[in-house]
């Protein structure tokens, strides 16, 4: 009874009324781009990745989008066993087209994580699905006509497949108008173009090649498969600053991740700004609780992303002392 009159208390600062505008924000930017077909859990991941969203904001707008804007029907449960294996069951809810489907998880390290089960991907962000954990399933299909029947099947399916019942899929979650289709990969930001000076126009000898016109950046030299870079992942910084101690631990980190794995790259950001020098986040002095730095991984064959993010999570916490317990020249093997 005498809990109305606080109900708006947050719009008493500007911080607070700010920071509900920006939020009222951006759930009214996400309506136009998944009633577009686009996924809710594609659309918020690129936003996480863009860092125009914070993960605090997750929970809410599924609950706001999905339940009570557009009906979809969703079911919890506790998993039976760990799930690491994701291609059998991604293989399976890949060609259901008759729903829209995402996945929520409470992560004990990464905290609430969304995902398409439609988007291999997102199986990779997430990692493992640890015995008794929950997960929610949501499926439906927006404004645009999915029975209730059809949803309540595909999520008491979906449940399924999770706690280790595989099988061949109801034959109406197969036909429909929501065909996967892979969101736009998120690149680096582009480089500002280098003028070129003018050089001679003397003949070269024959067979000598213009090196710095045709040769590929650094990061991009080694092996000749087709490269690619993840999405890019958010870290938060629950330290009370980004101080040496999380810098050396984060260079350890990364230093471990590239032994294991010599052909990927990891690429950090912060506000908006490749990040050459990790030591630079400690010496700007401004990285502090709260803050989010970026991170991507490039490379042909892309691997335990998932581990390298609860990782970085974990040194830039006040737990980075952890990586620092070994002898300075030691390699940590952590993947």
């Amino acid at each position: 009874m005498g809990t109305l009159p606080y109900a708006y208390e947050h719009f008493f600062t500007r911080e607070g009324f700010n920071s509900s505008l920006g939020h009222f924000q951006a759930v009214a930017n996400i309506i136009p781009e998944i009633q577009q077909k686009n996924n809710l859990a594609d659309q918020l991941n690129q936003m996480l990745g863009e860092n125009t969203l914070n993960q605090n904001q997750l929970g809410p707008i599924v609950y706001a989008l999905l339940v009570d804007k557009y009906a979809y029907a969703c079911d919890s449960c506790n998993l039976k066993d760990t799930v690491e294996a994701f291609d059998e069951i991604h293989e399976a809810v890949a060609g259901w087209n008759a729903v829209d489907l995402v996945m929520t998880y409470i992560h004990p390290e990464l905290g609430y994580l969304i995902a398409n089960p439609k988007n291999r991907s997102h199986w990779d962000s997430v990692g493992t699905l640890r015995k008794n954990e929950i997960v929610t399933v949501y499926a439906g299909g927006m404004d645009r006509g999915v029975d209730q029947k059809t949803a309540d099947k595909a999520v008491e399916t979906f449940i399924k497949y999770l706690n280790g019942s595989p099988g061949k899929p109801p034959a109406l979650l197969t036909k429909g108008s929501f065909k996967y289709s892979p969101p736009k990969e998120i690149k680096e930001p582009k480089k500002p173009a280098v003028r070129k000076k003018k050089t001679s126009t003397a003949r070269k000898p024959a067979g000598q090649k213009d090196t710095a016109a045709t040769a590929p950046p650094p990061a991009r030299e080694s092996g000749g498969g087709k490269k690619r870079m993840t999405p890019f992942y958010s870290v938060p910084v629950s330290n009370e600053l980004f101080h040496n101690g999380n810098v050396e631990a984060w260079k350890r980190i990364i230093q471990s991740y590239q032994a294991k794995h010599p052909g990927l790259e990891v690429y950090i950001f912060y506000e908006g700004e490749r990040i050459h020098d990790i030591a630079a986040l400690f010496k700007w002095g401004k990285v502090k609780h709260g803050s989010t730095i970026v991170f991507a991984v490039a490379g042909e064959d892309i691997k335990d992303v998932a581990k390298l993010q609860r990782y970085l999570r974990q040194g830039a916490s006040p737990r980075f002392e952890d990586f620092l317990r070994f002898p300075v020249n030691t390699v940590l093997n952590l993947f």
